[in-house]
């Protein structure tokens, strides 16, 4: 996988990232695979999801969007290749989610991501997602 693969790779987890914080559902939307599939621990907790499916991880995350008053910002840092090929790879990536409410700015949770990503129609797409947080959002 060359630099240009790698650097497409970290575009399309921070816009993922800014498609949410955005709201900016085409952007979001388009980070994923159809048959995308995404799970969550939240503070060694039981597994939440799977969410199977593009429609379910939309639906998901459009309705957790809907319940936030607050502006969030997901930071994504300390981004790496667990795997590299061709078509598909492993990335792990830190999260520092803060939000901004009522003119103050708060560190909400930290976590990490193990995305699984594929190259579809010459755009690379988050295939499985897992995000293991810190504490609850």
């Amino acid at each position: 996988m060359n630099s240009n693969e790698k650097l497409a790779i970290h575009e399309l987890l921070y816009k993922s990232a800014y498609g949410y914080d955005s709201r900016t559902i085409e952007m979001l939307a388009n980070c994923y695979a159809e048959e995308a599939v995404m799970t969550m621990c939240i503070a060694d907790g039981e597994l939440i999801g799977p969410f199977e499916g593009h429609k379910e991880i939309m639906k998901m995350m459009t309705g957790a969007m809907e319940s936030q008053t607050d502006k969030r910002l997901h930071n994504i840092s300390n981004v790496f290749f667990e795997k590299e090929g061709d078509e598909a790879a492993t990335v792990l990536s830190s999260l520092t989610l803060t939000a901004v409410e009522n003119g103050s700015i708060q560190l909400l949770t930290t976590g990490i991501y193990r995305d699984e990503v594929v190259k579809v129609g010459g755009s690379w797409k988050i295939l499985k997602r897992h995000l293991d947080l810190d504490l609850p959002f």
